[in-house]
């Protein structure tokens, strides 16, 4: 058992940002389940995970747990909703990491989250169709920090392209679009809270990358510790901005490799992805594997 458990921990140490965010959702959906077995067995109506680690739409109840503003977006209570929100995850975070850092990322997972949950609460109290179920509201899952990091990355590039089986190439722009479109037309639908806390996060991957790209976000730098995985320090990666560069530190330490990643990162946001010749596509995924 204690090799299994060291095991464990070497993994989610070596492991990369997306990677340790997936662990972790995966982490606490088992443990819901295992509690939620005891629960059965001990004839208890309640699961004391998803009671004090989701997000109540009350605000008087969230006074009682405001952790839960950040929590909510680690916690899945359905196979379906973890399984297509770790998908996501693993896809979107790693198109986010070929063009920001492990730490931009993290911040952006945790600010859609922090971001969704205010919007979620605050639309419980505000809007007349909601305010009767305010009391026996509560979200759960990651989709507002994912939406975050989707919508993040789409305005930073809005013309990379993603290729389709029978579709072919469709711009990241137009994907973010009906990201967007699917919450806002499901919003009177189903799971009401859940599609505002989405559009709570996306407004947050917008705004920071649209207006605010050239500062840097320090509030959860103590937790970002636990995420820093044990390697090589990476080449740096830089956040583009209408076309100005603002990065997480001096601009004299860049490498020659560096300012031709930027140079390449120029040309993808002003005219995408598939202008790229053959060797810079090449020479761009070795940058991003280093």
């Amino acid at each position: 058992m204690n090799n299994i458990l060291e095991n464990i921990k070497h993994k989610f140490k070596y492991a990369g940002i997306v990677e340790k965010l997936i662990y972790i959702n995966l982490a606490l959906f088992l443990m819901v389940f295992i509690v939620n077995t005891f629960g059965f067995l001990f004839n208890t109506k309640s699961n004391f995970l998803i009671d004090w680690l989701s997000l109540p739409a009350s605000f008087d109840d969230f006074l009682y747990k405001p952790w839960t503003l950040i929590t909510y977006g680690f916690l899945h209570a359905g196979f379906l909703h973890i399984l297509f929100n770790l998908i996501a995850l693993f896809f979107i975070g790693n198109l986010f990491k070929q063009y920001f850092t492990s730490k931009q990322l993290l911040d952006f997972y945790l600010y859609g989250t922090l971001f969704g949950g205010l919007i979620f609460m605050i639309s419980y109290n505000f809007f007349p169709a909601l305010q009767n179920d305010t009391d026996r509201s509560i979200l759960i899952g990651a989709s507002a920090g994912i939406s975050a990091i989707f919508i993040g990355v789409a305005t930073y590039m809005p013309n990379y392209e993603v290729k389709f089986p029978l579709i072919g190439f469709v711009k990241l722009w137009i994907l973010a679009a009906i990201w967007i479109a699917i919450d806002i037309i499901q919003i009177p639908v189903s799971n009401t809270g859940g599609r505002l806390a989405h559009l709570g996060g996306a407004l947050f991957g917008f705004m920071y990358v649209s207006y605010a790209s050239n500062k840097e976000i320090t509030i959860f730098n103590s937790l970002t510790e636990i995420f820093k995985k044990k390697e090589k320090k990476a080449p740096l990666k830089t956040v583009y901005n209408s076309g100005k560069k603002n990065t997480y530190t001096n601009e004299s330490n860049k490498s020659s490799n560096q300012r031709e990643v930027d140079s390449i990162l120029d040309k993808i946001s002003k005219s995408g992805y598939e202008t790229l010749s053959k060797e810079e596509k090449d020479f761009l995924f070795r940058q991003g594997k280093n």
